[in-house]
């Protein structure tokens, strides 16, 4: 990797020319246009560099994506070659490639039980897409043209486009000044325990949930509810693990009320929990789709993928019918990004990283919690290489900071300045670091951060 510093004035007119021109997703206006960015300008394995020479390691691994760590030779390599022997040729109708096809044999070898068919798409959002138009296509050819209706979580993210940030459940996601479709779209609650103080246990909860779901399906009306999407742990709503045997029991009410089964795997699959999808490894549940994107080529390259079963493509490929299945995206299984993703699950089961995630993520969750003898850290919660700690004014009442404050990002900027990348979710941190993160690496991300938090208390105090 290459050490040279651009100049302080090349810097400077990069992140004036970004903020002057650059709309970044979530972007709040008032305070980039005087603050501006970070600029990211080298990485190499799990740390990032910035465009003045500082380097992080990055305990976000992207955006839950780089799981392979960066700057690898190899992945290059394959993309390279690929370019130069096949940049694009169409998907549509009765065109291939070999990487399209290659990948989508090996995702279906890796998918539980017999989902064996998949759609390519670009990333996480637009997986969510072909998900929902699968399942309204899959109805309409059942001949149950009432049968739309969606239920989600809330505080459930699955994307930004219309369709996906509809089904998302995350309040902050939803600003006033946007639209959403909501009259086939409906939200139970959010399977976090911590904020349930009202239920004296686990199980409780879950009998709520359940009930609740239940309830939900039969005011609809069973005949009209068509599927229930479901991360198998919340991501960007904060790393919620539902209680023990929420995703069976859900599962089952589903397959109680013939309503589809989605789950949202754009962050858990591909070795974030050390299995290739945890749906069924993890959760104990075969879904009728899984969505996926983001580790599946470990960010070096935009692709998403909608695996679905042989149930749903038996009824929408009937032999006879004359179908067409008209959707699809001009860089579905775009060839070069397919030959990136097949390289990265190579990397991935060549060096064991689904094994190794699973050990140093037991180390990395155990250190994380010895922060909670800290006084504003209420809950440190996760599954293996997937994370959150939770910060709170009062740990007896569970009462979080004003919102104002923004506890989560006056973290994460002081541990900016040593060396550590977390990401600030409000009240929160959130980590999901490379797959090929070390113990070591384990011990300097939660050194930093407890310092980062002994600081930021006695900012606060200050103030």
């Amino acid at each position: 990797m290459s050490t040279e510093i651009p100049s302080a004035n090349y810097a400077k007119d990069i992140w004036q020319k970004d903020i002057n021109h650059f709309t970044h997703p979530w972007q709040e206006f008032d305070s980039f246009a005087t603050e501006g960015a970070m600029i990211i300008e080298q990485a190499e394995g799990a740390y990032v560099s910035d465009i003045e020479g500082n380097r992080y390691l990055d305990a976000v691994g992207g955006l839950w994506c780089t799981n392979i760590g960066q700057g690898r030779e190899e992945m290059a390599d394959a993309i390279a070659e690929q370019v130069k022997k096949l940049a694009y040729a169409s998907p549509f109708t009765d065109m291939t490639t070999t990487p399209g096809a290659l990948l989508a044999s090996k995702l279906a070898d890796l998918a539980p039980a017999d989902l064996n068919h998949v759609m390519f798409s670009c990333g996480g959002s637009t997986a969510i897409d072909s998900a929902y138009r699968l399942i309204q296509y899959y109805q309409n050819c059942r001949g149950l043209h009432d049968k739309k209706h969606i239920i989600a979580r809330d505080g459930s993210y699955h994307g930004s486009t219309y369709i996906a940030m509809s089904i998302g459940g995350k309040k902050a996601d939803h600003p006033p000044e946007f639209d959403y479709k909501t009259d086939t779209i409906h939200h139970v609650s959010n399977p976090n325990l911590y904020h349930a103080a009202e239920f004296d246990s686990e199980s409780a909860f879950l009998e709520f949930l359940i009930t609740e779901l239940e309830q939900n399906i039969l005011s609809i009306g069973a005949d009209k509810v068509a599927a229930f999407f479901a991360e198998p742990i919340m991501g960007a709503g904060g790393v919620v693990v539902p209680p023990a045997g929420y995703h069976q029991r859900t599962h089952e009410v589903c397959k109680r009320h013939d309503i589809l089964y989605v789950s949202d795997e754009v962050v858990t699959a591909f070795g974030r929990l050390g299995h290739w999808f945890a749906s069924e490894a993890v959760f104990g549940i075969v879904p009728d789709i899984i969505t996926c994107a983001k580790g599946l080529s470990s960010g070096y390259l935009p692709i998403g993928a909608t695996i679905y079963s042989d149930k749903i493509h038996d009824v929408i490929s009937e032999s006879g019918t004359q179908r067409c299945f008209a959707h699809g995206f001009t860089y579905s299984a775009h060839p070069v990004c397919c030959a990136a993703a097949l390289k990265n699950i190579e990397i991935m089961e060549r060096e064991n990283l689904l094994e190794h995630s699973k050990k140093v993520g037991e180390y990395f969750a155990q250190q994380l919690r010895t922060l909670l003898d800290l006084e504003i850290v209420g809950e440190v919660r996760g599954v293996g290489l997937m994370q959150c700690v939770e910060f709170v004014a009062n740990k007896e009442t569970r009462e979080l900071f004003p919102e104002e404050l923004n506890i989560g990002k006056v973290i994460s900027n002081i541990a900016d300045a040593k060396g550590l990348l977390v990401r600030p979710i409000l009240h929160l941190n959130v980590m999901s670091p490379p797959l090929i993160i070390t113990k070591e690496n384990v011990d300097f991300i939660v050194t930093t951060l407890r310092e980062s938090i002994v600081d930021a208390m006695a900012e606060i105090a200050l103030d």
